[in-house]
């Protein structure tokens, strides 16, 4: 592998969790992501009190992320040798906090319908 492309990293990610499954994760979270755009187009503010709850959630989605990623390639945390894989497993639990932040504060919005002013 000479250069990181694009496809590279789709061919990677798709052996890693399999086609169905990486497209199914694809399109989940662009389902979530124009969601998420829809509830702040709609409600034009955000909810203090629906936020915080986003970030409360953000330590679950990081565990879940990095246990998830491990259960797939097969892993544990006694196969980290070095710091690339400390970089990497940081920027996997960083992006499922960030994903589940972004998820629960949608499901608050669309269960809750518009924000309450807080």
């Amino acid at each position: 592998m000479e250069q990181l492309t694009f496809e590279t990293m789709i061919a990677v990610f798709e052996e890693i969790f399999g086609r169905g499954l990486f497209w199914t994760m694809v399109a989940a979270a662009a389902v979530v992501t124009l969601a998420y755009l829809y509830v702040l187009f709609r409600d034009r503010a955000m909810s203090m009190r629906k936020f915080l709850m986003a970030q409360l959630s953000m330590p679950i989605g990081a565990v879940a992320a990095v246990v998830f990623v491990q259960a797939m390639t097969h892993s544990h945390l006694r196969d980290i040798g070095g710091p690339v894989d400390v970089i990497v497993l940081l920027g996997v639990a960083a992006m499922g906090a960030i994903g589940i932040a972004i998820l629960v504060y949608t499901a608050q919005s669309l269960i809750r319908g518009k924000t309450d002013g807080i």
